[in-house]
């Protein structure tokens, strides 16, 4: 899932959004609790929710209605779709796009419990597809295929690629959708190795504004950023309750879309607005999205801190985050600083691939600053180390999850949506397969690993609040029944039926 769908419109159109889902209009009563900080995010994100939703005029209006009556009905319950036919794989015009050729922002050995999990399933998964699949298996078949080519054996690759090649389609279910991905990373890999592969993966972006209202759409129909906006800004207004003077630090500023909602609950303050500070860490494919430099964020915070009168000052770092210093981040005494880790910390190499170790080294960074509290939203998937086929499986475990959330909230065949998964998810897709070394940038590891990392470093988990659990809870009740929260560790997992997809965890 990519990080780069955190985007925000024109700082006008935060007025525009109405709450819809009855059960969140109603959650201060049904908690039985005083209207808090943390009741202010919830009510901010409806606020600004509409404001995703894309607004270009090239979108009738028959899409727009569409996409507005998700506010109220985002996920419907499963039904027994009409299974698509099978299509031939990608063609040239539409073969996906992937991270290949520029480092993205929205990536172990395992020695924890989870890990071992992990590959446990995996060894169960390889079993059961050795054992030979019936014809209409397309998973089990695209293990194979993986096998295959795990092992060199490029003859029974070839013919198995094929087999699948006709099975898949991006216009199908979720397992043909995927699929259809999966092969394109597969035959990448075999076409190239090392440095070649970028050569071998042709990446095709579409305009800025058109990558932005895709993103827009995934933020809409999936709650995945929206839970880890609100879990991550209800453990900052926590942290920083008391506070005069907030400093927070965005090593994923995007379009500065989630701080909307904390401004407008810091603005709420019974003891008044403090002033707070954003610092914003950019990266190159962020700027293309806005189609602008981070004088445009700079511009919508203002007029955000207006609209909430609250005092905000912005400074954007345009610097990619291993790049980052303590002198840029300008950090001032008296000031309780806040940093935030959103879908951005596993794009950061670690010693597996650069013995300096950047990984590690921007989290003793930002545990040296002092900080209030420290904030990690990540993928909860396990792709960092793990050997090509068993971070094939992975791949195809997490994303058919993820896929599957999709199909319940938009119709298959529809431009919008083959655009967005082609745009938003198959590129993150074809990076992990495909590519090796320092050309893989989606390195996601598990909260075991990251709470590894962090300990390591010298941080201390701070637990998130039962509450915002049962306020992520009542959020969840406008979406599917199949979505799951779990507590674990004093830290929350969003899943997809029993997949866990995005984890949040705060540390000081």
């Amino acid at each position: 899932m990519p990080s780069s769908y955190q985007e925000l419109h024109t700082s006008g159109e935060i007025h525009s959004g109405v709450n819809s889902c009855k059960s969140l209009q109603e959650s201060n009563h049904y908690l039985h609790r005083p209207v808090s900080f943390v009741d202010h995010l919830q009510d901010g994100l409806h606020l600004s929710t509409r404001s995703f939703l894309p607004q270009d005029a090239s979108y009738d209006h028959e899409t727009r209605h569409a996409l507005l009556e998700l506010e109220t009905a985002l996920m419907a319950p499963d039904g027994e779709d009409q299974i698509t036919t099978s299509s031939t794989s990608l063609g040239v015009g539409s073969r996906p796009t992937t991270s290949c050729q520029r480092n993205r922002s929205w990536s172990s050995e395992g020695q924890s419990s989870d890990v071992a999990h992990v590959e446990k399933h995996h060894k169960s998964v390889e079993e059961e597809s050795l054992q030979g699949f019936p014809s209409c298996n397309l998973k089990q078949l695209l293990i194979v295929c993986a096998k295959a080519l795990s092992e060199n054996n490029m003859q029974h690759f070839d013919q198995l690629i094929e087999k699948a090649r006709s099975a898949v389609s991006i216009t199908g279910e979720p397992i043909q959708r995927l699929g259809a991905y999966l092969v394109e990373g597969l035959v990448a890999r075999k076409e190239a190795s090392g440095n070649n592969i970028y050569h071998a993966l042709r990446c095709r972006e579409p305009e800025g504004k058109d990558l932005l209202s895709y993103m827009q759409l995934l933020y809409e129909i999936c709650p995945y950023l929206k839970f880890g906006y609100m879990a991550a800004n209800g453990a900052i207004a926590e942290a920083c309750r008391n506070e005069d003077q907030i400093h927070i630090i965005d090593f994923q500023i995007g379009q500065g879309t989630q701080w909307v909602t904390l401004l407008q609950a810091l603005a709420a303050r019974p003891g008044g607005a403090p002033h707070v500070r954003i610092t914003g860490i950019d990266d190159p494919l962020s700027k293309y999205v806005r189609g602008d430099g981070l004088e445009a964020v700079g511009k919508r915070l203002a007029a955000i801190s207006q609209t909430f009168n609250i005092r905000v000052e912005f400074h954007g770092v345009p610097v990619l985050a291993p790049d980052v210093t303590k002198d840029v981040l300008d950090v001032r005494p008296g000031e309780a600083l806040a940093v935030n880790f959103p879908l951005q910390l596993h794009h950061t190499a670690d010693e597996s691939v650069d013995m300096s170790n950047p990984r590690d080294g921007l989290l003793r960074l930002v545990k040296s600053l002092s900080p209030k509290v420290t904030t990690l939203v990540e993928q909860e998937s396990n792709t960092n180390t793990t050997p090509f086929f068993n971070r094939f499986i992975e791949t195809l475990d997490y994303y058919l999850a993820m896929f599957e959330s999709i199909d319940v909230s938009l119709p298959r065949k529809s431009k919008v949506q083959i655009n967005m998964e082609q745009h938003c998810l198959a590129r993150d897709i074809v990076n992990i397969i495909a590519c090796e070394g320092k050309e893989r940038v989606e390195r996601h590891e598990l909260l075991g690993k990251w709470k590894s990392r962090l300990t390591m470093a010298g941080f201390r988990q701070y637990p998130l609040s039962s509450y915002m659990n049962s306020v992520i809870r009542s959020l969840l009740r406008c979406y599917s029944k199949h979505y799951n929260l779990v507590e674990k560790d004093g830290a929350m997992l969003l899943g997809w039926k029993d997949r866990n997809l995005i984890s949040t965890s705060a540390w000081y």
